[in-house]
């Protein structure tokens, strides 16, 4: 998967394709895009920072949030 360079939309598609759910600490997300377009669920990670010290206390949220998840919708989990 070559998809560093890519887009939010463009990321999305991509995304769309493989996964059910899409993990992002970009806040803005939900604002930048049209979510309804998308058959996958958008999990938005609200931590300190992006750092994996800071984002390995959700992990345990995150795991109750996936099964209600809501394809074409954003879900905020923060820590």
């Amino acid at each position: 998967m070559e998809w560093a360079s890519k887009r939010n939309s463009e990321l999305l598609r991509l995304a769309e394709g493989e996964f059910d759910a899409f993990l992002t600490v970009d806040r803005r997300l939900q604002s930048q895009q049209k979510l309804s377009a998308f058959r996958m669920a958008v999990i938005v990670l609200v931590a300190r920072s992006n750092s994996l010290l800071d984002l390995r206390p959700l992990i345990s949220k995150i795991l109750e949030t996936l099964p209600s998840a809501k394809p074409g919708e954003a879900t905020v989990v923060r820590g």
